[in-house]
């Protein structure tokens, strides 16, 4: 079995209705000791974003009157900006080159996998605070400081 290092604080935004996954989600942040908010719309959403450091988001692809690139956008604006995980019952390559190309941290297939969910939930933390790269953005070395 593969072990993961995971971080020992996360804090994260479950943002959509996710009645098959949800106790899954809570049972992997309680067992971690991570903490979890919650939001079914985006008056909650960005309500709990202004009241609370979240360093990951995590987002139902398709919401009523609100969809994940809304999401990314409304986070872009937040001066730590959270890392975005979309999850999706039609994930597949298009929707994973699509999401990491705007500016998404990963994709995640539902129904959520234990092991899979809680590597990429720690991921995403070790990369909060890390701006996004876009496609067609240079790579940038930061030892040499050149792009």
């Amino acid at each position: 079995m593969t072990q993961f290092m995971y971080e020992s604080s996360v804090s994260a935004l479950l943002i959509g209705k996710y009645q098959e996954d949800r106790s899954l989600v809570h049972e992997v942040f309680r067992n971690h000791g991570w903490q979890l908010f919650e939001a079914v719309d985006r008056r909650r959403a960005l309500r709990c974003l202004d009241l609370n450091p979240v360093h990951v988001v995590i987002v139902e692809s398709d919401l009523p009157h609100w969809n994940w690139k809304r999401v990314l956008r409304d986070l872009r604006n937040l001066a730590h900006p959270p890392q975005l995980i979309v999850t999706s019952r039609m994930a597949d390559d298009y929707l994973w080159s699509e999401v990491l190309n705007i500016g998404g941290f990963d994709v995640l297939a539902q129904p959520l996998a234990q092991e899979e969910l809680e590597r990429v939930i720690s991921s995403a933390r070790r990369h909060f605070g890390i701006p996004p790269r876009r496609a067609g953005q240079p790579k940038v070395n930061l030892a040499a400081g050149v792009a």
